[in-house]
């Protein structure tokens, strides 16, 4: 049995991540999008009452998933679909991913890994393990199927659809019927061997199970018995009577003085082949079963881990909403495609508990965008919201925008500027080239670089020569490059040849008032010589001159 519920062939595989996928998680600060995705809203009056804890297994699985890109139009549509089906009813999937969890906590206290090969039981203890996780199987499956009845009219997506189909075939009502058929049937063996064994061992009223085996053979030369057959097996409630009671006893007395008649009760040779009958013959009945176990042993870990991404993108829905920010389902588009209405920075949103500013810009068919203007002014915050987009439409999320469409960049990187620490074994320049150096050298088929205030750690006049020269091969190699940057000779340059780069470079400005007030839109304006520092200098000059610096008595020698 597949799951299939995270794309439309085959099952999750933490394979095909980003290349870089530490860089892209640092940069744009996604592990606030995994930590909200793990926490549940709970709500009173369409108001926030409490959050929950972080589930660690939801904030896991939305990292790994979100960092593994989908390839292809028809795979983000199908998870799409499966996503809309999982908002339009949130107690659908909230119950399936706590059903899968339950049984697999069931599952690990059975004894997952007792005996885990099966078919080689070599012990009454593995073979009444396997019994139980028979029995495990059959009722999960019975309250799957009970689950998607309940919903299935309301339940749109073609994944959701399939999945019940799979269901239906794979566990219909007749094999329901069989391995219940089975269970009732071994039933004898789990009581007498297992835990709930014990319990009735030690009562003295009541009833137990007991089997009712009939084994047919023929008789050969000597009168050797072969051509062993097993006609039937069942489980019998029988009345449970002490050892030393009248009634056992006077059954030892009638047995010992009929010659017709024998008790393996008091003859040990014969209990012990007896248990060994029984072994033998639930364990030929459970190796019968094998197939059923195989098709579903790895299926409940698929469903859990699959369901735990729609729980957590669920809970990332409520995220939003608590901060007012809205979202939509982005469109995948086709070559060189990059256009968006009112885009928002999530991150930012849920971390500092705002609606963001939101950005619109349309740059189809461009293969670099400067993004150049004032400090301040959202530059590096917009870059971001593109980024954590397109991160998200990759992986079938939603986006927090109006609109947007995109091409797909299964090759898609980040270069921001990182703080000096002690970490760092050379000089801020050369760990930007190294990482730039990482970058090239991994460069794929529709690749997207996203450059944030790179070579900015040298001059400027230095930084803008290293700026031009892999700037410019990146785009002539088919690269799409979005960057931020104060590297305003090399943003000027671009902008008085743009000619030369046949139209395919976009420009892009912080929008700065007469007055100074920044209001973090980006508008289309050719680069400006400067980056209004000045501004910021006065700023703090003024702040320090209305609340002066009072340093602590014990630094005042």
């Amino acid at each position: 049995m597949k799951a299939y519920l995270l794309y439309p062939h085959r099952e999750w595989e933490n394979t095909g991540r980003y290349t870089d996928e530490r860089a892209i998680a640092q940069d744009l600060g996604l592990r606030t999008l995994f930590g909200a995705s793990a926490k549940e809203i709970e709500k009173e009056e369409s108001k926030v009452k409490s959050v929950g804890e972080a589930d660690p297994f939801l904030e896991d699985v939305m990292k790994k998933v979100m960092l593994v890109p989908l390839m292809s139009r028809e795979e983000i549509v199908y998870r799409q679909e499966i996503l809309k089906d999982c908002y339009a009813r949130e107690e659908f999937i909230c119950d399936l991913y706590d059903l899968s969890t339950q049984i697999l906590t069931e599952w690990d206290r059975i004894g997952r890994n007792v005996g885990a090969k099966r078919g080689t039981r070599n012990s009454p203890r593995s073979l009444v393990t396997e019994i139980y996780v028979l029995q495990l199987f059959v009722k999960s499956l019975k309250r799957l199927k009970g689950l998607f009845d309940q919903y299935r009219a309301n339940l749109q997506s073609a994944g959701f659809q399939a999945f019940y189909e799979r269901l239906c075939g794979e566990f219909s009502d007749e094999t329901e019927k069989n391995m219940e058929r089975i269970l009732q049937d071994v039933l004898f063996y789990a009581h007498a061997n297992g835990e709930e064994g014990e319990k009735s061992k030690a009562g003295s009223t009541g009833f137990v199970d007991k089997p009712r085996m009939v084994i047919g053979c023929s008789l050969g030369d000597g009168f050797k018995l072969g051509g062993f057959k097993l006609g039937e097996v069942s489980t019998q409630a029988r009345r449970h009577r002490n050892a030393n009671s009248m009634i056992v006893r006077v059954q030892d007395y009638v047995n010992q003085h009929t010659k017709a008649a024998f008790s393996i009760r008091t003859d040990t040779a014969l209990l012990e082949q007896a248990g060994q009958l029984e072994f033998e013959v639930v364990r030929h009945i459970i190796l019968c079963c094998e197939p059923f176990l195989d098709a579903f042993s790895g299926f409940f870990d698929q469903l859990r881990l699959q369901a735990a991404f729609y729980r957590g993108a669920v809970n990332l829905k409520h995220f939003m909403e608590r901060f007012e920010i809205g979202s939509c389902f982005p469109t995948v588009g086709t070559g060189n495609t990059l256009h968006f209405r009112e885009l928002k920075e999530v991150v930012m949103g849920l971390a500092q508990h705002m609606n963001p500013v939101g950005n619109t810009c349309e740059i189809d068919g461009r293969s670099l965008l400067l993004v150049t203007g004032a400090n301040q002014g959202g530059k590096s915050t917009f870059l971001r919201s593109i980024g954590i987009a397109q991160i998200m439409l990759q992986c079938g999320l939603p986006v927090a925008a109006e609109s947007y469409e995109s091409g797909i960049y299964p090759s898609f990187f980040t270069h921001f500027t990182r703080r000096e620490d002690s970490a760092m074994n050379s000089g801020r320049l050369d760990e930007e080239l190294r990482r730039m150096d990482q970058i090239v050298s991994r460069l794929g088929e529709n690749s997207l670089v996203l450059l944030n205030e790179s070579f900015a750690t040298t001059t400027e006049k230095e930084g803008s020569v290293i700026a031009y020269d892999v700037i410019r091969a990146l785009t002539e190699s088919g690269v799409k490059v979005l960057m931020v940057t104060h590297l305003l000779s090399f943003a000027q340059r671009v902008y008085e040849e743009r000619e030369d780069w046949a139209g395919h470079a976009a420009f892009l400005s912080a929008q700065r008032m007469e007055n100074g007030r920044r209001t973090y839109k980006m508008v289309e304006r050719e680069p400006q010589l400067t980056s209004f520092g000045l501004e910021l200098y006065d700023e703090i000059i003024g702040a320090v001159k209305r609340e002066p610096f009072s340093a602590p008595k014990h630094m005042i020698q």
